[in-house]
């Protein structure tokens, strides 16, 4: 277990590196492999787990009833997943934790983060106070995507997105998180749909683009 990156976790901030050691034991602690689209967690169980990702990344997929799917939250290395859910005895999963790449995750009993030690450790404290702030970041981050799929455009839609993502790097050149067929489920809309839009907006001049990487070239008359 590599505890030094989890000195730089959100969920592991302001613990020191011998305590984060006691922590992971204190509360069951399980690393795990998973090869990319392996299904973590499915939809429709219930969990008592939270998952931290190590490396890699997972998606959060929410199945269609009539085949399709849709991204509904993506979680990078260093992020986490399943707090809400696990925080709920018996509420089941509306959608798959998928790997989205090759992914190692260690696992922790969320029951045993809410019960404090007999000892009252400082830094049990302090891992409940950094999950109740990732939980607000994360109603925020939600409330942004329901932005960005709130229009009806696919072009209004791509251009809230890429504008938000250019604020959060502070830069008009960044990486996305997504292939385009992820992106297309973040967004809501169909990929061919999705990729033809883009190539209009590269062709006027908007932006520029190779795989996940974009440029913003210009801003649009009407930009969200």
């Amino acid at each position: 277990m590599d505890t030094n990156f989890l000195m730089h976790t959100r969920l592991f901030r302001g613990i020191r590196e011998q305590e984060a050691a006691h922590l992971i034991e204190c509360l069951g602690g399980q690393e795990q492999s998973f090869e990319k689209g392996e299904v973590i967690f499915h939809a429709g169980s219930p969990i008592t787990r939270i998952g931290l990702v190590l490396s890699g990344s997972v998606n959060m997929v929410v199945p269609l009833y009539w085949g399709a799917s849709r991204i509904f939250g993506h979680m990078a290395a260093g992020e986490i997943f399943g707090e809400n859910y696990a925080a709920v005895p018996g509420k089941e999963l509306v959608g798959d934790i998928v790997a989205a790449q090759s992914s190692r995750i260690l696992f922790l009993d969320l029951r045993k983060v809410y019960t404090v030690c007999s000892h009252g450790c400082p830094f049990h404290h302090r891992l409940i106070e950094n999950l109740l702030q990732i939980s607000a970041q994360k109603n925020l981050q939600l409330a942004e995507r329901m932005l960005h799929t709130s229009s009806r455009t696919i072009r209004d839609r791509v251009l809230s997105y890429l504008s938000a993502q250019s604020r959060e790097h502070g830069l008009a050149h960044f990486t996305i998180p997504f292939d385009r067929q992820q992106l297309a489920d973040y967004l809501g809309v169909e990929r061919s749909a999705l990729s033809a839009e883009l190539g209009k907006m590269k062709k006027e001049g908007l932006i520029s683009f190779r795989k996940n990487e974009f440029r913003l070239m210009q801003q649009p008359d009407d930009a969200v």
